[in-house]
């Protein structure tokens, strides 16, 4: 029997697996989902919410969002809240990119100013920024260097003159997370960090030149200075082989400690350890250290997308206003608090395949924003639009301040390999006047907007259940892919 038997429609849009399914459920899962989403949407995923539901700890609901498919315990667009007094941490609540992420830089060029060096730009962006499996970043960090990049983060990399000091102020935990302890991360980790720092890398990463197409709350684009008509550029990436070998390290850690603590799992790939215990400590100071080499390598690349648009159109970064609106984590674990029961209580939010969507008033929000809620970076795919929204009151009531990430998977990468080839992709982004330069031929193919749900639908749904809403849409001039 298909676990969607067992789904009663809450409202428009919002699905709710009850308690009942199963016998360890500590609390009911809830989907943000429209109908053709829901019809579509794999039973795994469904019953990868309502396995971590079982976790000790769990606050309310475990959710599903609008871009939910598959994933490792946890589902991708997969949010699970557990208190700090008697929860769990669970790496699989994560995952292997370890915030892997959103930055978006807004300039005040328009389409007409870059579209005749349109290809140069594109080419040195690809040159400057190393893309690919196991790319190595342009900067040469020394060994010695390695734990400051995970103790400091953007910080480091400001320090080091990559960028400049203002963009620290609008990233999310400012870039650093002061818990980060360098000394809990393996020798393995750090070799894979020490290389790669300052590289976009492989899969769903990429570097775009965007377009603001459209704005639909004129309040909220004003306040993240978005102007329509303007150039945007958007940098996909994470913490490379230094996060994926932090997880990688953990799981094996927490694989021995649930059963330890004799915490009873519906699904191995949950394995997990009680929050006081020294494998959760352990795991959580070595994530946020693999968290902050993410935020320096977005930082590092921010300054070279600054520097190519500085030597291909011969003004200054400064002179063309390319400031940071915003960078966001899609994969964390962080202390929050949040309202549950009409108290408020200190949690672990795990985001997996999720963004943070804080509302309106909320502290860790810049000040500039802060009226507004924070803003929400969900990018499409390769030759599809890209949108910014705003958190939201009803985020924080019904999601722990959280939404969707992106368009979400619909074909394995061998799937959309069989089924699409990168000619035919290079055509069709040719005819909307998209250029690409991606680093090997079979990427395109992985990556073709056809192997990913709708980003449409998935912003759409965020905007009609209001776990964020809608700010503006940039469509893509320029792609560069790893």
């Amino acid at each position: 029997m298909s676990i969607k038997e067992e789904i009663t429609k809450v409202r428009d849009n919002v699905w709710e697996i009850p308690s009942s399914y199963k016998r360890e459920m500590r609390v009911p899962g809830r989907i943000y989902i429209d109908d053709e989403g829901f019809e579509n949407l794999e039973d795994e995923a469904l019953e990868q919410v309502a396995n971590v539901a079982c976790l000790p700890g769990i606050q309310q609901y475990s959710i599903g969002l609008p871009d939910i498919h598959f994933g490792y315990g946890f589902s991708i667009g997969g949010v699970g809240a557990v208190s700090t007094k008697n929860g769990v941490i669970s790496p699989g609540g994560v995952g292997f990119d370890i915030n892997c992420g959103v930055r978006m830089i807004r300039t005040n060029l328009t389409a007409e100013d870059i579209e005749p060096k349109i290809k140069e730009l594109t080419d040195t962006l690809f040159k400057n920024i190393p893309s690919g499996v196991g790319s190595k970043g342009r900067f040469h960090l020394k060994e010695n260097q390695v734990d400051d990049v995970l103790k400091y983060g953007a910080e480091w990399a400001v320090d080091h003159e990559f960028g400049w000091d203002d963009d620290l102020k609008y990233l999310e935990e400012n870039g650093r997370l002061l818990d980060a302890d360098p000394s809990l991360v393996s020798d393995k980790a750090k070799r894979r960090g020490i290389s790669q720092l300052g590289s976009l890398g492989s899969g769903n990463h990429f570097l775009e030149i965007q377009k603001v197409d459209e704005i639909y709350n004129e309040e909220a684009a004003k306040a993240f200075g978005i102007v329509p008509g303007t150039i945007t550029i958007m940098i996909h990436s994470g913490s490379r082989g230094c996060g994926h070998q932090v997880c990688s390290d953990y799981l094996r850690l927490m694989d021995k400690a649930y059963k330890k603590y004799e915490v009873t799992l519906p699904d191995r790939q949950l394995a997990c350890a009680p929050i006081d215990s020294h494998e959760a400590q352990d795991y959580l100071k070595s994530m946020y250290a693999a968290a902050n080499y993410a935020w320096a390598n977005r930082q590092m690349m921010t300054h070279w997308v600054r520097e190519s648009f500085e030597d291909v159109l011969g003004q200054s970064a400064e002179d063309m206003g390319m400031t940071t609106i915003y960078d966001v984590a899609h994969n964390i674990a962080k202390k929050e608090v949040h309202k549950v029961r009409k108290s408020k209580q200190e949690l672990i939010v795990h985001r997996k395949g999720a963004t943070r969507a804080f509302g309106p008033g909320r502290i860790e929000i810049p000040k500039e924003y802060r009226s507004i809620g924070q803003p929400v970076l969900i990018p499409g795919t390769m030759g599809t639009s890209s949108y910014i929204l705003h958190g939201t009151d009803v985020a924080m009531e019904e999601t722990f301040g959280s939404t969707a990430h992106g368009a979400g998977r619909v074909l394995s990468r061998s799937k959309a390999k069989k089924e699409f080839t990168p000619e035919s992709i290079e055509q069709t982004l040719q005819s909307k006047g998209i250029h690409i330069k991606a680093n090997t031929r079979p990427i395109i193919a992985e990556e073709a907007p056809g192997a990913y749900k709708n980003v449409d639908n998935v912003v759409k749904t965020s905007d009609m259940t209001g776990i964020a809403k809608l700010v503006a849409k940039v469509s893509p001039l320029a792609v560069t892919k790893g």
